[in-house]
């Protein structure tokens, strides 16, 4: 999940915003979980299902 979507229930503004402690530890704590934090586990097995495909896919056509 993306953080500009997130409503901070401390002080219920956006937590992009940074408007309280609470809203910039979590602002920074997502932005430091890299481009596949806000991905869920089933998202991230379908990723690697795809991508193992692909390359059985090319190692047939290859061989």
């Amino acid at each position: 999940m993306t953080y500009d979507r997130l409503v901070c229930a401390n002080c219920a503004a956006p937590v992009n915003e940074g408007r309280c402690p609470v809203c910039r530890a979590n602002r920074q704590r997502l932005q430091q979980e890299g481009p596949f934090g806000g991905l869920n586990p089933m998202a991230l097995i379908a990723l690697l299902a795809i991508l193992i495909a692909a390359v059985a896919l090319l190692a047939h056509q290859t061989a």
